[in-house]
Parts: C-alpha cells; sequence; structure tokens
C-alpha cells in the first residue's frame, strides 16, 4: 500500500465515532443522541448559564447559508446557547447573523477583537454588530493575547480597553473577557483588569506532559471568572502535514479515536470550566454534542487510561509559552 493511502486509511479508521464516513455531515445524525437538553453551568459571577458546548465559528466559515442555518438550528434543538465567533473566522460572521437572528433572545453570543487600540476596537465591533445582525454582544474578547507587551498595550492608555468599556456603558456589550495561548500573557492580563472571562485551552495532553493550563484554571477560580476551554479535542501539533487535507480547518491534530475523544472532552468538563469550544469542524462539533449528552466526570481509573493514552504525544503548548 502506497504511503498515502496507508495514512488516509489509518486516518480513517479512527474515525469511528457517528459514522462520519457515512455521511454525518448534513444528514440526520440527532436519532443517536439524547433528546434531554444540554446541562447548564453558570459563568462565573456573570449570572449566565451556558451549555456544556459551544458552537465555534470557524466551524461555520466557508460553508454555505443554508448549511449554516440548519447547523444553528440543530445546535438550538439540543440546548446549545452558547456561540463563539470572531472577524478572524474567515466570513462565519456574516453566516452566523442570519442564521441565529430567529434565536436571539434564546443565546448567549460571544465574539472577539484582535486590535489592540482605541479606534481600531470601535470599528471592529461595529462591523461585528452589522454582520451579527444583533444590537449586542453579551461576551466581547480581548482575542488571542499572547506577549505581556500586547496585554499591556491593549490594556494601557489609550488602548483597546477604553473603546471596549465604552461600549460596554453603551450596552453594546454585557461583559468582557479574553483568549490567551500564553500563560504570562493571561495571568498578566488578570493582574491588570477584572475581567468577566477567560477563553484558554484546557487539554489533557497539555495537563499531563507540560503542565499547561491548570495555573491559569485556578486563578480565574479565585478571582470568580468564567472559565471557557478551548482545545479539548485536541491531540497534537500535526506529525504529518499531509493530513491536514482531512482536517482543513485544524491548525492541529484533533482527536478522533472514539474513546479517546470520550475521555478527552470529560477530562475538560471534568475540570471546573463552563463550557467548552470543539474544534472548529462540524462532524467533531457533533461527535462532541454526543459526548457531552452523555457526559459524566472521569473516575480515577478513566484519568489513568487518559494518561496513559497521552504518552508519546507532543503538547501543543509546552512551558514556558511566551
Amino acid at each position: 500500500m502506497k504511503r498515502r493511502n496507508f495514512l488516509k486509511a489509518g486516518l480513517c479508521g479512527c474515525l469511528g465515532f457517528s459514522g462520519i464516513e457515512r455521511g454525518i455531515v448534513g444528514g440526520d445524525q440527532r436519532s443517536g443522541i439524547s433528546r434531554i437538553p444540554l446541562l447548564k453551568r453558570e459563568l462565573g459571577r456573570t449570572g449566565a448559564k451556558l451549555s456544556l458546548l459551544g458552537l465555534g465559528g470557524v466551524a461555520l466559515s466557508g460553508e454555505s447559508p443554508e448549511a449554516v442555518a440548519a447547523v444553528v438550528r440543530e445546535a438550538v434543538d439540543h440546548g446549545v446557547n452558547y456561540f463563539d465567533v470572531a472577524p478572524s473566522y474567515g466570513n462565519a460572521e456574516e453566516l452566523l447573523g442570519p442564521a441565529l437572528k430567529p434565536y436571539r433572545d434564546q443565546v448567549f453570543l460571544a465574539c472577539k477583537t484582535q486590535s489592540r487600540d482605541r479606534q481600531g476596537v470601535l470599528d471592529e465591533l461595529d462591523r461585528s454588530l452589522l454582520r451579527l445582525q444583533t444590537d449586542r454582544i453579551d461576551l466581547y474578547q480581548f482575542h488571542a493575547f499572547t506577549t505581556v507587551r500586547e496585554v499591556e498595550q491593549a490594556l494601557g492608555w489609550r488602548g483597546a480597553l477604553e473603546a471596549v468599556t465604552q461600549a460596554k456603558a453603551a450596552g453594546k456589550i454585557r461583559f468582557i473577557g479574553f483568549s490567551a495561548h500564553s500563560e504570562a500573557a493571561a495571568l498578566r492580563a488578570m493582574d491588570l483588569y477584572d475581567f468577566d472571562t477567560v477563553l484558554f485551552p484546557v487539554n489533557y495532553v497539555c495537563y499531563f506532559k507540560s503542565g499547561f493550563g491548570p495555573e491559569i484554571v485556578r486563578r480565574a477560580m479565585n478571582l470568580g471568572m468564567g472559565v471557557l476551554a478551548i482545545k479539548a479535542l485536541a491531540r497534537q501539533p500535526w506529525p504529518d502535514e499531509s493530513l491536514k487535507q482531512f482536517w482543513p480547518k485544524a491548525w492541529y491534530q484533533p482527536v478522533t479515536a472514539p474513546e479517546e475523544a470520550d475521555l478527552a472532552l470529560r477530562f475538560t468538563l471534568s475540570q471546573p470550566v463552563t463550557a467548552a469550544i470543539p474544534p472548529g469542524d462540524i462532524r467533531l462539533f457533533r461527535r462532541a454534542l454526543e459526548i457531552a449528552h452523555a457526559f459524566s466526570p472521569l473516575n480515577d481509573g478513566e484519568m489513568r487510561r487518559l494518561r496513559r493514552l497521552s504518552e508519546g504525544l507532543t503538547p501543543l503548548f509546552p512551558l514556558p509559552y511566551e
């Protein structure tokens, strides 16, 4: 067997869950998922309650308006009330806006900005509101803080924070948060401003192999912040770039083996987080729905099993990560 065909066969063999290779995308796979709405958890001190899973805008980018409307309707039908998007996610805002409009008052809409200056945020927020066809964002987040210097710029004099707090006073924003892939940046952000939420990787490989993540979760809990998790179904950096063709929206290798996916997502949801955003692929979102509907915290034996599964894997975010 040629190497390319061998890799493809191996990857498809891992996709035993929910019949991805049997036409799950665009089909009606809901009959195999519980009809009981997803559990909801409180989001820190905000008073909001979010479903265990959120639908991330990356999964919607590049799809047809009809497909996006169907996915949003399916998500709401399963009790998903948390939707996350950003201007950097291709055309996701333009697609999500009309699809979410019939449910806008029932859901919690999170958006982001990568602008670090005052005027940039004002311009970007107004564009997002227009594209999303709404008059308010429930959670507006500084997107992808990576360095301490960047944090200090955004939160300093004439920085982006001035515009965000101004928009909140005007009723365009309800809560303020940030996302980060750097512990140093996240800790500095929490030092400088009383944020409502943090969106951060909470991932089994990073926890077991590099200790990346627990400190941020502990600090956020001590401050009464809501913790939103990303990278729950991330496995490691791509071991072979040719495999990316099967998951074109993922910059890392996702977890696809059924047992590992179940344990990985349940690991994240067993931490003190409010909700998790699956990787940007509709197939993985639907698999995550199945797991979340049947969620139970990992027991000691399952935790040991997951730790063994992480052996030999490379964490996405080794410490220190600046």
